[in-house]
């Protein structure tokens, strides 16, 4: 059976549901992780197949970027990452660089461009780099097949995946279904069930990347603020990250916000630096004869319909002068200080990733391999490792991929 890509999708051209496909690697899933490993066991002219659920392959990577994928970042450091073991990932990331990547996208003649804090994007849309790893495919003898929906998955001596086209064997199973995010492009529990199925364990799932909502009480305070933003240091657990925050009709969003939920859980506060360039006492002080309203000298650096309501829920409503130095002072601290209590998150539907996954002490981190079921590989979003935001986790599932590929 063969498929071919063509305007619109992937169609297929011959259709033999009775054929028993005999494979030296078998891939779910064909993302950023699926395909790169493909192409590195390709590569090592081992027979690769890979198994596609959805009609087109590498539907994430299409809208990653605004749809200009921003497919690495060139300041990628292992603490840009979030794992129960935060020294699983240096193994693969050292291995497969992000200068690796920039090479391969080079050679395809991929332009591209630094957006900022080392972010990668292409100059074009996203669609080149998925060309591109479907050229490498094709270039490495590798078969893809979408539309197939995996049934089951047993191991007997070799892996058996039985699916709504064919019944497909193998010596090498790598699982590259990624999490639990962008449900309408595909998204499936099918990677971390599979892992239960052979006894892995994996840690709490929870979305990451994505925008937290307000409580009841705070929703009423700011709903009419939709829309409004500003630049800020965002923090939680110890980790600030600076950026746009935006209200939105529900809660807050913008970089900021969505770098910091991956480590906010529920109950947990976030703190927002109103003023990161300033010192609000010092200004305040150097301000302090004015008769202008505390509000009206905010709107300054804040945008107005905001600083308006904070300044009703915090402050005096008095002009300047009339404030004490210790009211300014504890005014100052709460402009730097903004404590929020979230109610909880958009869930998977706004997450850009799923945060948690196969637990890395099942895995070895030089193969990508179960331990304790040879031949069985994970790779991508759907391990325990999940980056921030700014390319991390693309330049993640190459990394990871192409690792697995060594060895599958």
């Amino acid at each position: 059976m063969e498929y071919v890509h063509i305007k619109g999708g992937w169609k297929e051209l011959l259709r033999d549901k009775k054929t028993l496909i005999q494979k030296d690697v078998v891939i779910i899933g064909a993302g950023a992780a699926g395909l790169m490993c493909a192409i590195e066991a390709g590569k090592r002219n081992r027979s690769v197949i890979v198994l596609e659920h959805m009609n087109k392959i590498a539907k994430k990577i299409r809208v990653s970027g605004g749809g200009h994928c921003n497919f690495t970042n060139i300041n990628l450091q292992p603490d840009n990452y979030l794992s129960a073991n935060p020294h699983f990932c240096k193994s693969a990331l050292a291995r497969f660089t992000p200068h690796d990547f920039i090479n391969l996208a080079e050679r395809y003649g991929i332009e591209y461009y630094e957006k900022e804090k080392g972010q990668l994007f292409c100059q074009g849309t996203s669609g080149e780099i998925i060309r591109m790893l479907y050229a490498e495919c094709r270039k490495a003898g590798v078969e893809i097949r979408v539309g197939c929906r995996i049934r089951s998955i047993t191991k007997a001596g070799h892996f058996s995946v039985s699916t709504n086209l064919n019944k497909i064997e193998a010596s090498a199973l790598v699982i590259a279904t990624g999490g639990l995010s962008y449900p309408e492009l595909g998204a499936s529990d099918m990677g971390f069930r599979t892992a239960q199925r052979f006894g892995l364990k994996v840690t709490q799932l929870k979305p990451a990347l994505v925008p937290l909502v307000f409580s009841r009480h705070d929703l009423e305070k700011f709903s009419e603020l939709s829309g409004a933003s500003f630049d800020a240091i965002v923090g939680c657990r110890g980790r600030q990250f600076r950026g746009e925050v935006l209200f939105t009709h529900r809660g807050l969003s913008g970089p900021a916000i969505l770098q910091v939920s991956s480590y906010w859980d529920k109950g947990d506060e976030i703190t927002i630096d109103l003023m990161p360039d300033r010192n609000a006492y010092e200004l305040f002080m150097s301000k302090r004869r004015r008769r202008t309203e505390l509000s009206n000298l905010l709107s300054e650096y804040l945008p107005r319909r905001f600083s308006h309501r904070w300044s009703e829920l915090n402050a005096p409503i008095r002009p300047l002068c009339q404030y004490t130095e210790k009211e300014l002072k504890h005014i100052a601290h709460q402009l730097h200080h903004w404590t929020i209590r979230p109610a909880g998150t958009e869930g998977y539907g706004k997450a850009e990733i799923t945060a948690g996954g196969i637990d890395t002490d099942e895995l070895s981190s030089r193969t990508m391999e179960v331990k304790k079921v040879p031949g069985l590989y994970f790779a991508g979003e759907v391990i325990d490792v999940a980056g921030q935001l700014g390319g991390y986790n693309l330049q993640w599932a190459w990394s990871s991929g192409f690792i697995a590929g060594q060895y599958a």
